[in-house]
């Protein structure tokens, strides 16, 4: 059975020629939504409101929810994630995209990133986020809005890592 990474990258090779061609690399909001299941539509900044009533959302990650970033520096539209792994009660393991720039270049995925809890009060509102081009956590603790849980897990990995 193929995993979901292999046909999203068959996808991806098989986009339009005009949309390879602006090199816009693959954005955050498509890739969580497909990872996780939640149908929510629009920049990442607006999902957290988008689930209100619509999805359970809450401050602890569980394996398959989305992370959800408020904006933040240059970081305008927010950003979100798809948490992979509970590694401790601080440390959770994500998959993204569009986060690091590699190579000069954004709208890569990265998987089983690590994220580190920097709230002060151990309640998950702000992150450190495994930024590739350091190969370090990043310096600046961002800002989350916590996290939105699906109405069912939708992949594989979420059932093992459970």
């Amino acid at each position: 059975m193929f995993r979901f990474p292999f046909l999203l990258a068959l996808a991806i090779i098989f986009m339009p020629a005009t949309a390879r061609a602006m090199n816009a690399g693959l954005q955050c909001v498509p890739y969580a939504r497909a990872l996780t299941g939640v149908e929510i539509r629009g920049d990442a900044h607006t999902w957290w409101g988008q689930a209100k009533g619509r999805y359970q959302r809450g401050s602890k990650p569980r394996v398959g929810a989305v992370m959800a970033f408020k904006p933040h520096g240059r970081s305008r539209l927010g950003h979100i994630a798809a948490v992979r792994k509970i590694v401790d009660k601080r440390t959770i393991l994500i998959s993204h995209a569009n986060w690091s720039r590699i190579n000069g270049k954004r709208g890569h995925i990265e998987e089983n990133v690590k994220v580190v809890d920097a709230s002060r009060n151990n309640d998950w509102s702000r992150v450190r986020v495994w930024y590739t081009p350091i190969k370090a956590l990043g310096k600046t603790s961002r800002p989350i809005h916590g996290f939105i849980y699906p109405k069912a897990q939708r992949s594989d990995w979420a059932a093992k890592q459970a």
